[in-house]
């Protein structure tokens, strides 16, 4: 990841404005729940996990992107390696979504 990624220091801002979620169980529980606005994968997390995120997410509509590996998005969720995180809030969920997509848009 880039140094100055602006879609991880949001995901930052938004874990520290309590508004985020790390780790496979809390997390499809808030897509169960329905309290996920956007799901984060890292894209080195098993291939198992990223299928039964997506397709929860599926389900339940909500959106997933793989971004980051699993010590970026477990450092800028406060944990260490963190294979899913989950945004509640959907203000930091579309702007993290923005910014995700440019970033990927711009890597291919």
């Amino acid at each position: 990841m880039e140094k100055n990624d602006k879609a991880l220091a949001l995901l930052g801002l938004a874990t520290r404005a309590g508004k985020t979620l790390a780790g496979e169980v809390q997390v499809m529980e808030a897509i169960r729940k329905r309290k996920a606005a956007l799901v984060i994968a890292a894209s080195d997390a098993s291939d198992n996990t990223r299928k039964a995120v997506a397709d929860k997410c599926g389900y339940y509509g909500i959106p997933v992107l793989i971004y980051a590996d699993k010590d970026s998005l477990g450092r800028y969720t406060g944990r260490g390696y963190t294979a899913i995180a989950a945004v509640t809030d959907r203000g930091f969920a579309a702007k993290i979504g923005k910014l995700i997509e440019e970033n990927n848009n711009r890597m291919s």
